[in-house]
């Protein structure tokens, strides 16, 4: 039987070999932490290379996604029918699954899209909170399983690093066990050219449990990991390595980080390893040990479907968890009906509150949060229970003010799967969590982001908290739906949408202030086609007036005043420009018509031309005072949007003549 040692070195060489022939990449990383993945993937984590989804695996999250390379080879070597050597050799390359970095959806076995440092902790942290919530709710027969994340100093020095472990200690999250490759390298050099930071005690005040090992002792390695699967708390195992281990001249410096290690060293390398096999070659006896450590859960996922077959939540566990399938919600066609009948003036972070009333007990999969503001994001309902530690059976999660962290945790909770998050901030601060709903996006997770707030509307509260080019940088974010409804019924028509789009996030963009009811009917959903027509002209369109959000009745109100003055327009609501655009060219031509076209929205103009000639929009910051003297300042009403269509027609007629 080849020694542990010697496994390790097969992932080593085939990692710097497919970096090498990509001439890009990371190697020394993967050198270093071979020993600890080794062990690991060996004795521990709980997997099945023959069904990589498996719903009670153990997930492995490589934060460090720059040792990419390392994750690859495990994969190939385990025998995940996906990760061929093909591709490996392949690596870096175009059309190639094994991307730069892990990219989620690409490669079976590779859990989370990873790279941005930092938030491969905070998806651990979602992951690991998944596993009690859905634990709590279908026992540990269907759901007990680790959730291991390989972090380096990187990571630890991102301020997400702060916010998720600070957020798992507080929820005792003990099944989340952190690996830290402790080199003391950073591309600069040491990493204490930047850092002093003591991370045990740093993780010690944040309610982890801390344990040292050297990386490149096996012994040390099982011994950590089997004691932290016995604690309380979750727990950070300080791995002390050598970036770049066995490369003679490289090793234990920044050199070895990014960047092919080269003929010469890698023949060095062999040397000190004692590897003498040619390039991506791996012993036959060493791949047959790997590829019967990937079939070493086999039996237990065969017991585990067996518990399910014999489980009365059987179909419950399969819709939510498997299948992904939402359940009917009954009194949904009744409340908009409702709607219709009442015309409630409202606020929309309360008409999301009032839609979510309506969903929350319909729908157990909706996990609720918001950072620090759920009595101004509204996102929380009489049918929300708080999770805290000990207590996982219920459906909100107070994510305190930790922005980031939130949207990091709600991609882990959606990509470990069973689980539609939800969670709610100021649209001001989602530049706060911006790199996280990015990777929202790139994922293409059912991550819902709830901001309130949505304009200078917010009022005395002042420019640092009016938000203005947020909702054009969101609009610019690809695979990313942006809703801004006008009203009550766009604000339920917004989360029905969101909840049946499964292939990416949405982000609800809701306003502090009371809005009129403007929809005429119920019947079909009109949010869903992106933009529609509110209010047609009753003739022959002389202008054509777009608007989203709070600014649909200045549109409303400015076809009332122009029609006095013997000019038709009409309205047309936009509350998703993403799903308008994806509708045939056609509609799309009739809906914004021919006529000179004018956008209004409090907000940056920026992308506005696409759809009008001329944007009534914000041109810089706020200020604060008071909503409505803020609008008038600033041009919003409906004064003011008269005058601009009448400007622009007398333009068109002028250029006519």
């Amino acid at each position: 039987m080849a020694d542990l040692k010697i496994r390790a070195n097969a992932v080593r060489m085939l990692a710097v070999e497919a970096v090498q022939k990509a001439k890009s990449g990371h190697p020394g990383a993967p050198l270093g932490m071979a020993d600890v993945a080794t062990v690991l993937w060996s004795s521990f984590l709980k997997f099945d290379a023959t069904r990589p989804d498996w719903p009670d695996r153990d997930r492995f999250v490589l934060s460090a996604g720059h040792a990419s390379a390392m994750l690859y080879s495990l994969l190939y070597l385990t025998g995940f029918e996906e990760a061929t050597l093909t591709d490996l050799k392949n690596f870096r390359q175009l059309s190639s699954k094994m991307a730069g970095h892990p990219e989620y959806g690409l490669l079976s076995g590779v859990e989370a899209t990873t790279g941005p440092l930092g938030q491969g902790i905070g998806m651990g942290v979602g992951m690991a909170l998944a596993e009690k919530i859905l634990n709590a709710r279908f026992g540990a027969d269907l759901v007990n399983h680790y959730t291991y994340v390989m972090a380096g100093d990187g990571c630890l020095m991102e301020g997400l690093s702060e916010e998720a472990i600070s957020l798992a200690g507080h929820l005792k999250l003990n099944k989340l066990i952190v690996f830290w490759d402790n080199n003391n390298v950073t591309i600069d050099g040491k990493a204490t050219l930047a850092s002093s930071t003591d991370q045990h005690l740093r993780f010690q005040a944040n309610g982890w449990t801390v344990l040292s090992v050297d990386g490149h002792n096996p012994d040390e390695i099982a011994n950590a990991i089997a004691q932290a699967r016995t604690h309380e708390t979750p727990t950070l195992i300080d791995c002390k390595t050598t970036i770049g281990y066995g490369a003679p001249t490289k090793a234990g410096t920044s050199a070895a980080h990014g960047a092919p290690l080269g003929v010469d060293e890698i023949n060095g390398l062999k040397q000190a390893l004692h590897w003498a096999y040619d390039a991506f070659d791996v012993p036959q006896d060493v791949l047959d040990e790997w590829r019967q450590i990937g079939q070493r859960g086999k039996e237990a996922r065969q017991n585990w479907e067996k518990r399910l077959n014999a489980s009365p939540d059987k179909n419950e566990f399969l819709r939510r968890v498997v299948d992904n399938r939402l359940p009917d919600v009954p009194n949904w066609s009744a409340y908009k009906e409702k709607l219709m009948e009442e015309k409630p003036v409202l606020a929309t972070r309360k008409a999301s509150q009032n839609a979510l009333q309506a969903l929350v007990p319909a729908i157990p999969e909706l996990v609720g949060g918001s950072a620090d503001l759920s009595a101004s994001n509204l996102t929380k309902t009489p049918d929300h229970t708080d999770i805290f530690a000990g207590h996982f059976n219920g459906n909100y999660v107070n994510y305190g003010i930790r922005e980031h962290a939130m949207g990091a945790a709600m991609n882990g909770m959606a990509l470990h799967g069973g689980i539609i998050p939800y969670g709610g901030t100021f649209l001001v601060f989602a530049d706060y969590l911006k790199p996280a709903l990015r990777l929202s996006a790139l994922m293409k997770q059912r991550v819902i982001y709830v901001f309130t707030h949505d304009s200078i509307g917010v009022g005395e509260d002042g420019p640092t908290h009016q938000p203005i080019e947020q909702l054009a940088m969101l609009r610019a974010t690809p695979n990313v739906l942006v809703f801004r409804p006008c009203d009550a019924l766009e604000t339920a028509e917004s989360w029905e949408t969101a909840l049946k789009h499964d292939t990416g996030p949405s982000a609800l963009i809701l306003t502090r202030q009371p809005l009129p009811f403007l929809r005429t009917s119920s019947l079909t959903n009109q949010t869903a086609a992106g933009a529609y027509i509110l209010s047609e002209a009753a003739g022959a369109r002389d202008v054509t007036l777009i608007a989203t959000g709070s600014e649909v009745q200045l549109a409303v109100e400015a076809q009332q005043q122009l029609k006095e003055m013997n000019i038709e327009a009409a309205v047309v609501s936009m509350p998703c420009q993403e799903l308008f655009k994806q509708q045939p060219l056609s509609y799309q031509n009739h809906i914004l018509g021919t006529a000179p076209r004018i956008a209004i929205e409090a907000l940056s103009d920026f992308g506005w031309y696409r759809y009008a000639d001329t944007v009534v929009s914000m041109k810089g910051f706020g200020a604060s005072a008071p909503a409505d003297q803020l609008f008038e300042r600033f041009g919003l009403t409906t004064a003011h949007v008269v005058e601009v269509v009448l400007s622009r027609l007398k333009e068109a007629k002028n250029a006519a003549l």
